[in-house]
């Protein structure tokens, strides 16, 4: 099993800009310190929910100052930026890295992020297909071409090509972000492993696995690829000596950086939109991921991947806000909580 943390840089209530992403460093850090096996960056742009406006910049500082660690996007988002462009970057960092460096992508949502970076609403709504194939193009191709509805260019040679780094990877690990059913399809045509978010549970989860096998099979990737496709699981992680205290650390200060962040998204055009209440939304969290003892969050985790079949995590370590807590949480889930899982 593969424990990483999920870092969204997020900005508490009285907190700076400055503050958050100094976490969000530090706290990577501490993450290979203490032995956990990757670090995934998200990525928000004009919204306290998370100060990160590029998770492949931070992944680049990162990846600088550690040895060992992988470190991975969660997620670049795709409408907003050039395929062509942040295929370069991955490539770059893959190369540079060793083979340390994995590329989360997804569709977004529908905010005012696509107003202004001139991508506008059809690069939401039906561009992420054809953004996609571009890119996993780029990755994979020594030379490239367009000639779809976005994006039309000449044929170019790839520099730098991802498969001329010094370790066997071809290139970058590619993940997918997927929150509906249509997404799964869409990853699991190109053999893409998905990365499941923190919002729904066990069940949810198993049946979006059980669609995905389902469509790659029926695309003709073979039974290993499919049994052997690292899909990703995103949680929250708060470790305590009893549970009532780590739920009471996030439940004191998850809900006003909920409020706050999630009250700041602005649609593109207008839509309507509805919030989840913060309370109830951070109690939901608090059962359905490992928050208490080491014990019960080794024992959920083991329980999630036997559900699903998923072995790989990607944990919230910040709910508290706190620098200091931060760090400790991050140490005890690689002391006292990996230890216990296969």
């Amino acid at each position: 099993m593969h424990v990483g943390s999920f870092v969204l840089a997020a900005q508490f209530p009285g907190q700076g800009h400055g503050e958050a992403l100094h976490r969000a460093v530090r706290s990577a850090e501490v993450a290979e310190e203490a032995g956990l096996d990757s670090v995934w960056l998200a990525e928000h742009h004009f919204v306290p929910y998370g100060t990160c406006p590029s998770a492949i910049t931070l992944a680049a500082l990162l990846l600088g100052r550690t040895s060992r660690i992988r470190v991975g996007t969660a997620v670049s988002v795709l409408p907003s930026a050039h395929p062509v462009a942040l295929g370069e970057q991955a490539a770059l960092l893959h190369l540079t890295s060793g083979g340390r460096f994995s590329l989360g992508v997804g569709r977004g949502g529908p905010w005012v992020d696509l107003e202004v970076f001139g991508s506008g609403l059809a690069a939401y709504e039906e561009g992420f297909p054809e953004s996609l194939d571009l890119l996993m193009r780029w990755l994979r191709e020594p030379s490239v071409a367009a000639a779809g509805k976005r994006y039309s260019f000449r044929e170019v040679p790839v520099v730098p090509r991802p498969s001329e780094s010094l370790t066997d990877a071809p290139g970058p690990e590619v993940v997918v972000a997927c929150t509906s059913p249509s997404s799964v399809r869409l990853a699991a045509r190109r053999g893409l492993p998905m990365l499941l978010g923190m919002h729904v549970g066990d069940e949810e989860k198993a049946e979006m696995i059980a669609l995905w096998r389902q469509q790659a099979c029926a695309a003709g990737h073979s039974a290993e690829a499919v049994h052997r496709a690292g899909h990703v699981s995103a949680g929250v992680c708060q470790i305590a000596d009893r549970r009532t205290d780590a739920v009471e650390a996030l439940v004191k200060a998850m809900p006003g950086w909920l409020r706050q962040g999630l009250e700041a998204h602005v649609t593109v055009d207008g839509r309507a939109r509805r919030m989840r209440d913060p309370v109830a939304y951070t109690e939901l969290l608090c059962e359905l991921h490992p928050v208490g003892t080491p014990r019960l969050c080794a024992d959920r985790l083991a329980a999630t991947s036997e559900r699903t079949g998923i072995s790989r995590f990607a944990l919230l370590v910040e709910g508290s806000g706190d620098l200091a807590a931060t760090e400790e949480n991050v140490r005890r889930l690689g002391a006292e909580v990996i230890p216990h899982l296969g």
